[in-house]
């Protein structure tokens, strides 16, 4: 690769793909050279959940360097393609810039939209016309399963909305919260496993309706909470270690005051 590749001060695009083909070739790189679809599906996934991540953290640095990591990823699976004489990065460009122009009437066509929400909505019924969706369950069936279950739980009943037949308000959504607790009470005194994981389900489904007619983000809620354990995790440990012990010395009631303990005491401190 030295004696073919020409090192610079700033790559393009073009030096990407190049690199990329000389570690897929037959003299390059032994691991890229194995790698497959499925072999590499999951750094897919990590790389850009931690572009999410550096979103989050308000990081430019960050975010230049997993942006330049996921677009690895899609220049290492087109790739694959090439060489199966499929498709190529070309190719890639050109379908998307296609969707864009099609999907964008008010820019590329007679169209006038002005609102944000309209466009969203006008993008929405595009999409369903050029995938030859004609009902809402086809719109349903078309959410990819392998969405994080909370998100794709929102997605489809986002799009079960905008077919009309599943719009409720807050009061409905807490009673319908209620329902499904008492629900899963008697899964639970049946003793039937089975059904008890299908009353969870219908539990955290209907939380995630709960906080999207309250216009929250059901995946960040859940994230924020997460967080929010950590901490309290946190200073429940540091509170056993004041008392001279450690959190498995805790049981049932005291164990109980002890997380009451730790919430107060992280409270205070986001105070």
């Amino acid at each position: 690769m030295g004696n073919d590749f020409l090192k610079k001060e700033r790559y393009s695009i073009e030096d990407l793909l190049e690199i990329m083909s000389l570690l897929r070739s037959e003299n390059g790189c032994p691991w890229d050279r194995e790698q497959t679809h499925e072999s590499i599906r999951k750094n897919f996934i990590e790389e850009t959940y931690e572009a999410v991540e550096a979103i989050d953290l308000g990081d430019p640095k960050m975010l230049r360097e997993e942006l330049g990591d996921v677009l690895l990823q899609v220049v290492f699976h087109t790739q694959m393609e090439k060489e199966k004489g499929n498709f190529d990065f070309d190719d890639v460009c050109d379908e998307i810039c296609k969707k864009l122009v099609v999907r964008h009437p008010h820019i590329f066509g007679e169209e006038n939209i002005g609102r944000a929400e309209d466009v969203a909505d006008r993008w929405e019924e595009i999409k369903k016309e050029t995938k030859g969706q004609k009902t809402g369950s086809e719109t349903l069936r078309a959410v990819p399963k392998q969405l994080p279950a909370l998100m794709r739980s929102a997605k489809l009943q986002q799009r079960a909305e905008k077919s009309g037949g599943y719009h409720f308000d807050i009061a409905w959504s807490l009673r319908k919260l209620d329902e499904e607790v008492s629900e899963l009470r008697e899964a639970i005194v049946s003793n039937n496993a089975l059904r008890c994981g299908e009353e969870i389900g219908d539990l955290l489904f209907s939380a995630v309706y709960a906080a999207r007619t309250l216009d929250l983000e059901p995946e960040e809620c859940l994230t924020a909470s997460s967080e929010k354990f950590i901490r309290r995790f946190a200073a429940a440990e540091e509170i056993a270690a004041e008392e001279g012990r450690i959190l498995s010395d805790y049981r049932g009631e005291e164990l109980s005051a002890l997380w009451q303990k730790a919430k107060e005491k992280t409270n205070q401190k986001r105070g």
